[in-house]
């Protein structure tokens, strides 16, 4: 599917709402939090550019991009439905503001990641338990095949049995397999096992998972480093539909 054709997909499938759906309801927010602690990606602007354009075509949320850590108290994130991070190493959040998150997804609000959202905040054990996972190194930067585990999952449903994406290639540690609900992981066949930091672990390569933290919806997503992924629309569909089902929307 085309960029161009999902948008035309996303403006149709908001029309079809009740006229007044919109009116009775204003759109929610997302905070999308972009702090880099540790290594910046340069695609930062490109993404807080498309997410703002998927916000504006879902007619549902519109999202709020900052790297200003005083939006994490209690007061502040009463005016958001979900946050989503792209970040990097160990935010400057104080003990205050590190609280105010938790207790904002523990309530029943969203929290979603992207990329290196992995790489962050690895002396928070904390941080650990909401996300699920660290990274653990990627080993491939190349054009891989993606197993979707659950074709009939809402999320991703859309994408059939397999995708083929060309990224950089998370693995991840210390991932709570128990706790979080795989939905896109590598097929191992289509990258070379024997290259130098590969780690196989039982429970494979996971790049796509959502969880609870409490009453909170949590999604994450290793893929997001390159631009050629922001502007996929398959990309782009997976992250609207993340987004909606953090905040109890039902998926496109």
């Amino acid at each position: 599917m085309r960029r161009r054709e999902f948008i035309a997909l996303l403006g149709g499938a908001a029309a079809i709402r009740p006229l007044g759906a919109h009116a009775e309801r204003p759109r929610e927010r997302i905070l999308y939090f972009t702090y880099s602690a540790g290594y910046r990606h340069d695609v930062i602007p490109l993404s807080k550019v498309i997410l703002t354009q998927l916000g504006s075509h879902s007619g549902v949320f519109e999202v709020t991009a900052t790297e200003d850590t005083s939006e994490f108290s209690t007061e502040n994130l009463e005016r958001y439905a979900a946050v989503m991070f792209y970040t990097s190493g160990e935010l400057p959040m104080s003990d205050a503001q590190k609280r105010a998150l938790l207790n904002f997804v523990r309530s029943g609000r969203g929290f979603l990641g992207v990329h290196s959202a992995t790489d962050t905040f690895y002396t928070w054990p904390d941080y650990l338990d909401l996300v699920g996972g660290y990274f653990n190194g990627h080993p491939w930067h190349q054009a891989v095949k993606i197993e979707v585990v659950d074709p009939g999952d809402p999320l991703v449903a859309f994408l059939g049995n397999s995708v083929q994406v060309e990224d950089e290639i998370y693995q991840i540690g210390d991932f709570d397999y128990r706790g979080s609900r795989v939905l896109l992981r590598l097929d191992p066949s289509s990258v070379d096992l024997g290259k130098t930091g590969v780690h196989q672990r039982f429970y494979g390569w996971p790049l796509t998972w959502t969880r609870f933290y409490g009453e909170g919806r949590v999604f994450y997503s290793a893929l997001g480093h390159e631009p050629s992924v922001w502007r996929d629309a398959r990309y782009q569909r997976i992250l609207t539909n993340a987004i909606l089902w953090s905040m109890r929307r039902s998926p496109w």
